[in-house]
C-alpha cells in the first residue's frame, strides 16, 4: 500500500464536495483517504492584491507549515483561482516527489465561461486534477497518453479528453496495489 492521503477542505470549498472525492480517490491509488477538518485562514495569507488571485506555490508551503512532512500525502482543495507567477492561472500545483499539493476548482467551473453549470462535468474535471496533482506528489511526470490523468492540461477542454485514471504506466510508476 503507497502512502495515505490527506484532503484538506480549504474554505470557501464546499467539505462536502472534498469528502466526495475521498472514495474515487481510494480506487484510484488504493489507500488510505484521510478528510481532514478545513482550513478557513490559510487563503487569506496568500492573496496577491495585484493579480486579485491566490498563489498557489505560497499555498503549498502554509499547507506544509500545517501539516508537517510524514510518510502522508497532503492535498488541498479550494473553490478560488489560483496562480504561479509565470502563469495566468493554474489548475493545481505539486512538489514533484514531495509531500504537497493543491488543486484548486474555479476554472473548472462552465460557469465562469458563460456556460451553463455541469455537476456532473465539474465533479470528473476536478476529480481528475487531484489524481493529477497527487501523481505529482507520488513522483510522476507528465505523461504522453493523452487518457491518463497524468497528461498536461492547459484548459479546462483538456481535462476533459482525459479519464479519472492513471495509466498502466503511471500505476506501475507508482506501485499502486493491494
Amino acid at each position: 500500500m503507497i502512502a495515505p492521503i490527506r484532503l484538506v477542505p480549504l474554505l470557501p470549498v464546499s467539505i462536502e464536495f472534498v469528502s466526495s472525492l475521498a472514495h474515487p480517490l481510494r480506487s484510484v491509488f488504493h489507500t488510505e483517504i484521510i478528510v481532514e477538518l478545513p482550513l478557513n485562514n490559510v487563503l487569506n495569507t496568500v492573496y496577491d492584491n495585484s493579480r486579485l488571485q491566490y498563489n498557489s506555490t505560497d499555498l503549498i508551503r502554509e499547507l506544509l507549515k500545517r501539516f508537517s512532512p510524514t510518510s502522508s500525502k497532503v492535498i488541498g482543495i479550494t473553490s478560488v483561482d489560483l496562480f504561479v507567477p509565470i502563469l495566468t492561472y493554474v489548475f493545481g500545483e505539486a512538489q514533484l516527489n514531495g509531500t504537497a499539493a493543491v488543486v484548486s476548482t474555479y476554472r473548472l467551473d462552465n460557469s465562469i465561461y458563460g456556460l451553463d453549470p455541469d455537476p456532473i462535468l465539474f465533479f470528473e474535471r476536478s476529480l481528475i486534477e487531484t489524481i493529477h496533482e497527487l501523481g505529482h506528489t507520488y513522483g510522476l511526470y507528465h505523461c504522453k497518453n493523452q487518457e491518463c490523468a497524468m497528461h498536461s492540461s492547459t484548459a479546462a477542454e483538456d481535462i476533459d479528453l482525459k479519464s479519472a485514471i492513471l495509466c498502466e504506466k503511471c500505476s506501475e510508476q507508482i506501485e499502486i496495489g493491494d
